[in-house]
């Protein structure tokens, strides 16, 4: 009798993961068909010396371009419009080499991907545009506004990039890239992840328990969307492990003569506070303005405030422009 019940606990428990595989699977294979339909027949290709361009365009106003960050595409550049620019301006948002539509090749840098969006901007015509960068995207938006003084009328920096460094806590940041970078290679692994340990994820992406636990429910649904943008994550891996490995634009910097405005916190555990030290010490009209808290959340976190700083920073560097 007691092998009897033994076998029929175990019919049901293989019976129970059975269903609760099913119930997964069904799951990851819903959020994926439309994570796949949501980038589909949104965007535009152009093809170029650089390879397939993908990007987006909206809105009324000065010209912006918006790069996104690693793990991104156009649709998250989208969400930096609706985050941190708003109304009021014609922006436009490449998907960066490697991501989704536009084409990655084997030995690209973050100079070439500067002169596509040059050629981007050409096609659309439009000579000069203000900047606008998050994470990852600044390399490449930093060598774009030193290879082309005269087509940037302002630079913005939020949570970039900027300088290698050596430095033991660069070394923790860059393991923490790697990592992302396996997980963005499979779709399953970075769904489950990201929806059975949002927490930890979060962690990889740069910021500390306390950011998290800080963050009002407004909040939350914002980087949840986030996160949920990076669905489908395989098509964006090659370009994460592009940014992972391309050179970044170190002293080169000294050439910008955009005016600037650099956004970082302090406690940002993926691009670390040194980027943003040296953006401020390296390009001549740099301003820096940081956050003790926010980490690589920050733009989120401190939404309204860097908002306004760059709806003002733009304007008025327009306007100076046109003077």
């Amino acid at each position: 009798m007691p092998g009897f019940l033994r076998r029929r606990q175990f019919k049901w428990i293989l019976g129970a993961l059975l269903f609760a595989m099913a119930l997964l699977g069904g799951l990851f294979c819903i959020d994926m068909y439309r994570a796949y339909g949501r980038i589909k027949g949104e965007s535009r290709i152009l093809a170029s010396p650089y390879g397939d361009i993908e990007y987006v365009e909206g809105g009324d106003g000065p010209d912006v371009l918006v790069i996104h960050g690693s793990g991104g595409g156009y649709d998250q550049g989208k969400i930096i419009v609706r985050s941190v620019l708003g109304d009021g301006f014609h922006w436009v948002v490449p998907s960066r080499f490697g991501y989704l539509g536009s084409t990655f090749h084997e030995g690209a840098t973050f100079e070439e991907q500067a002169r596509a969006y040059g050629f981007l901007l050409d096609h659309i015509g439009i000579g000069q545009a203000a900047v606008v960068a998050l994470s990852h995207g600044g390399p490449s938006a930093l060598l774009f506004a030193a290879m082309y003084p005269e087509r940037v009328s302002s630079l913005t920096l939020i949570s970039c990039g900027v300088a290698s460094s050596s430095t033991g806590g660069q070394v923790q940041a860059d393991r923490k890239g790697d990592l992302l970078v396996t997980i963005y290679r499979h779709d399953l692994l970075y769904w489950s992840l990201t929806r059975f340990f949002r927490k930890q994820f979060i962690g990889l992406m740069g910021a500390s328990g306390e950011v998290f636990a800080g963050l009002s429910p407004e909040q939350r649904e914002l980087v949840d969307q986030v996160i949920y943008y990076m669905n489908p994550s395989s098509q964006r891996s090659a370009g994460a492990a592009f940014d992972n490995s391309a050179d970044m634009p170190n002293e080169r910097i000294k050439a910008i003569q955009s005016p600037t405005l650099v956004f970082h916190a302090l406690d940002d555990m993926l691009q670390l506070f040194h980027n943003a030290e040296y953006a401020e010490a390296n390009i001549p009209l740099a301003r820096l303005v940081s956050f003790d808290k926010g980490g690589h959340l920050l733009m989120i976190v401190e939404q309204e405030r860097i908002r306004e700083e760059i709806k003002r920073h733009i304007l008025e560097s327009s306007r100076s422009n046109n003077s």
